[in-house]
């Protein structure tokens, strides 16, 4: 009876384990679809950091590109700068770490 006992859970262990492999493999398949935008949000992130430390330099170049039309150029470099504040302060909102709840 004892033998029976520890040959069905060594048969039960390796169902499981085999299940286990399986659910893993169809994990990695599965989280394929994710990869592109998973990337594409990494990027994103980058940009976003590099403007959180860069503000100035995309307002010169709008700058630059408005200089024909002065008026034009004030109004959107102030909306600009506003947009940018915003997204800096949302994403150090974001990165903010959550309280511990017990």
């Amino acid at each position: 009876m004892h033998r029976r006992h520890q040959l069905a859970l060594a048969l039960g262990e390796q169902a499981l384990l085999q299940r286990s492999a399986g659910l893993r493999d169809a994990l990695g398949r599965q989280s394929q679809t994710l990869k592109a935008p998973l990337a594409l949000l990494d990027q994103l992130r980058v940009v976003i950091d590099w403007l959180g430390r860069h503000p100035v330099l995309p307002l010169l170049m709008l700058a630059l590109l408005k200089l024909k039309r002065p008026q034009r150029a004030l109004d959107s470099l102030s909306r600009l700068y506003a947009l940018s504040q915003l997204l800096l302060r949302a994403w150090r909102w974001i990165g903010r770490p959550s309280p511990r709840r017990p």
